[in-house]
């Protein structure tokens, strides 16, 4: 604490070295807090350094009343409100339309809506647990597909609230001054937003169900969903699904409901030369697939599968189409021969 009100004084008198150390600590934290509110990597960041900005600006008027880190928590809530004021919320293609014809070849990107994006959560070093005793989510819960979507569903307000009191476990006092409001106007909206946010969760988070697995089990999910790409053996593959399976391919609309169709999908789209790495993605299981190039001769970073698991099964694959994503996730951008 005496270091800390140190580096506070330094950072006043206008010495950036010290601001950097004073919040050096809470980077990562305040960036996952950004994501969730935001569901994008990208604007995450963006919203991040002008939440520093702004607490650089406003070291002034700091007087030491909460702690440094709610006060943080208080100025990139408030970042993100600004921006959410600004643009769409971001969703996932099962909460755009229908699901769509496999035999249709219509697989066009599209510009909008803006896309849900996919959090490098052990790149950034999220960490296990949960970030107070009061918090009702695990921190890597609350960066789940799932979750992520579900909150992008919710009035951003209630949003901010549900994150600053059950994913960190802030007082409802704590959330009313955050947000110049009070406890009451807090409570209402924590409850409003946990029915909302319950009613789109499945019953087990995937924290829960990679734990029942266990190290060995995951392993041979992984390699199995590796080696049936590598093979073009869709049949392997979709005998992996759970019968209701759904595959999503942000930014494209277009998604597919149930084992049959996207069976034949795969038949239609899948045969092609493949390799891959396994990651984690949003606290679940994901994969790099590196298409072959054969101008280049190489592997080309293609496609991010992140793997929903209902038990052994997989019951969803979210195949983020932009190679772009690999570089956040520490990924190559292309393998050798």
């Amino acid at each position: 604490m005496a270091e800390e009100h140190g580096l506070l004084e330094r950072a006043r008198a206008g010495d950036k070295g010290a601001f950097g150390e004073l919040v050096e600590p809470h980077r990562g934290e305040l960036h996952a807090h950004c994501y969730r509110m935001l569901g994008s990597v990208h604007d995450a960041e963006d919203a991040l350094q002008d939440a520093l900005l702004r607490t650089w600006r406003g070291l002034p008027r700091f007087e030491g009343r909460s702690s440094l880190r709610s006060w943080l928590y208080k100025i990139a809530t408030n970042t993100c409100l600004d921006m959410l004021a600004k643009r769409p919320k971001r969703v996932l293609p099962l909460d755009y339309g229908p699901p769509a014809d496999p035999h249709n070849d219509d697989l066009e990107p599209l510009v909008e809506p803006v896309w849900v994006e996919p959090y490098p959560d052990e790149q950034l070093g999220l960490e296990d647990g949960r970030a107070a005793p009061d918090a009702r989510y695990e921190l890597r819960e609350s960066v789940e597909l799932a979750f992520v979507a579900a909150l992008q569903h919710l009035p951003a307000r209630q949003r901010a609230v549900l994150i600053l009191r059950d994913v960190l476990g802030f007082s409802a006092r704590e959330v009313a001054e955050a947000l110049d409001t009070s406890d009451a106007a807090v409570k209402s909206a924590l409850q409003r937003a946990r029915k909302a946010v319950d009613e789109r969760l499945p019953d087990r988070s995937q924290q829960a169900t990679l734990r029942a697995l266990g190290d060995e089990g995951i392993r041979k999910v992984i390699n199995r969903y590796m080696d049936a790409w590598e093979r073009s053996d869709f049949d392997a593959l979709v005998a992996m699904l759970a019968e209701d399976a759904t595959l999503a391919m942000p930014p494209t609309a277009s998604w597919y409901s149930g084992r049959d169709a996207i069976a034949a999908f795969y038949a239609i789209h899948g045969p092609a030369r493949w390799r891959h790495i396994p990651t984690r993605a949003n606290g679940q299981l994901a994969v790099g697939c590196y298409l072959w190039d054969a101008d280049s001769g190489t592997y080309a970073a293609h496609v991010l599968d992140v793997l929903t698991m209902r038990g052994t099964r997989i019951a969803a694959v979210t195949a983020f189409i932009d190679p772009r994503v690999f570089q956040r996730f520490g990924l190559p951008d292309e393998l050798p021969r």
